[in-house]
């Protein structure tokens, strides 16, 4: 098994060699190992590989970089998963230019029901952050055993890697870079975590520096690997923009937060809806909607059973009002639920306390 894998990094490793090139290379030969058997003028002929290509095959010193790796992925039981392995996630299979190999650090359950990519800038605001939290936070309720994927990055990425962790659902970071570093090292802890409640992910080998081509790669792996893709907040050009049409191009969901014309952070989102890339979602009944999930039927109730800080029953209203209509001034809450004001801010200060909602500028609140 070593043997075969050793052969399995090399061709992943020898330069000009791509994804597609190197399946039609292995279908044409008919095995891994022969690739680097065939004779230089046999290779050359085959479509696609010339004689460049195929004295590079025969002249690359990548079999003791290779064994390298080997060495490396067994000292941190780390997982080299070929694509023709039944260990490759499915979905990710259907995807032309899917990686070669994958290193899996952690759990390999990326053939869940349910795989939701959530990502977007790196300068995430308040809003953004709210809204994935609350997103994920209210589908971990109706889907327990979702899996969410996002790319470990500053942002919405991490803020949707620790709303995970929080609901209990496993979660996986899609890396740039080789698995013998973290990048941002600021997010080691929480890449820890994951890689007891899901994992991480890369195509690259160690000693792969997080490079800025190396983010475009990673995006298609991350749009490869889920049922659909939610983009929170982004720039025009920012790369949650640019994994959206790619998930777009795999044919997958793409859904995406509105936000002000004059945002520049909700500009990326407002494109993906204009242009009928991505659908227009609030919530997460919208994504349910949208992609036809039907959830718990009990969710109210399983609400009411997980928030147990309610100290009386105006608390319980008031929230349920609020998680129903996300934002509301105490006027409007005091109007909807016939309490007067000043017991409703009484209320709401109680359930700030508890980490339950968020106050806004002018007497206003916000589910958390």
């Amino acid at each position: 098994m070593t043997e075969l894998l050793r052969y399995q990094i090399a061709l992943s490793l020898i330069k000009g060699i791509g994804p597609k090139l190197a399946r039609n290379l292995v279908a044409y030969v008919g095995d891994v190992k022969e690739v680097f058997k065939e004779k230089e003028s046999t290779l050359a002929k085959i479509p696609g590989i010339g004689p460049v290509v195929a004295r590079s095959i025969k002249s690359s010193d990548v079999m003791a970089r290779a064994e390298e790796e080997i060495d490396f992925i067994q000292r941190h039981q780390i997982k080299a998963v070929f694509y023709t392995s039944d260990e490759y996630p499915k979905r990710l299979s259907y995807c032309e230019d899917a990686p070669l190999l994958l290193y899996i650090k952690g759990d390999n359950y990326l053939d869940g029901k349910k795989v939701l990519g959530v990502v977007g800038t790196r300068k995430a605001s308040d809003d953004a952050k709210i809204n994935c939290e609350k997103l994920i936070g209210d589908l971990a309720i109706q889907f327990p055993d979702l899996v969410i994927i996002s790319g470990l990055a500053y942002g919405v990425d991490i803020c949707a890697h620790q709303a995970a962790l929080k609901n209990n659902l496993n979660t996986y970071g899609v890396l740039a870079h080789g698995l013998d570093r973290i990048y941002p090292s600021l997010h080691r802890n929480t890449a820890a975590q994951m890689v007891e409640q899901g994992g991480l992910i890369t195509e690259f080998v160690t000693q792969t520096n997080p490079d800025k081509p190396n983010f475009v790669k990673r995006n298609r792996i991350v749009a490869g690997l889920v049922d659909a893709l939610v983009v929170v907040e982004s720039g025009v050009k920012g790369g949650a923009v640019i994994t959206a049409r790619i998930a777009s191009s795999y044919n997958r969901d793409v859904l995406a937060y509105p936000g002000s014309v004059s945002n520049e952070l909700a500009k990326g989102c407002n494109y993906l809806i204009k242009s009928n890339i991505g659908g227009l979602i609030e919530d997460a009944q919208d994504l349910m909607n949208s992609l036809g999930w039907e959830g718990d039927k009990n969710h109210n109730l399983v609400q009411r059973i997980i928030f147990k800080e309610f100290n009386n029953s105006e608390e319980e209203v008031l929230y349920d009002i609020l998680y129903k209509n996300k934002e509301m001034t105490a006027n409007e809450l005091s109007l909807e639920s016939n309490f007067p004001v000043s017991k409703v801010s009484a209320s709401m200060l109680s359930l700030e306390f508890a980490g339950l909602i968020k106050s806004l500028p002018g007497n206003a609140f916000r589910i958390i």
